[in-house]
């Protein structure tokens, strides 16, 4: 999955540091997600879209981006 973390935290002037202690994660975390080595769980992708006043979507995306296939729900369209 990619994501805008470190373009989203540069434009604001913070520090990786800074943006764990608001997020209550470690700083180690905010890097992790930043490399891609982390996809947060849905309470912490939520918590950063509202910090930085945007939709999860618009943080992360997949890596395919023409999504899910039927299979991935049961063959529903």
């Amino acid at each position: 999955m990619r994501n805008k973390v470190r373009e989203l935290r540069r434009e604001l002037g913070l520090s990786q540091q800074k943006l764990a202690t608001i997020l209550g994660v470690s700083r180690q975390t905010v890097n992790a997600i930043e490399t891609g080595r982390y996809n947060p769980a849905l309470p912490l992708a939520f918590a950063l879209a509202r910090f930085f006043g945007r939709a999860v979507e618009e943080i992360f995306q997949p890596d395919d981006p023409a999504g899910p296939d039927d299979r991935t729900f049961g063959g529903r369209t």
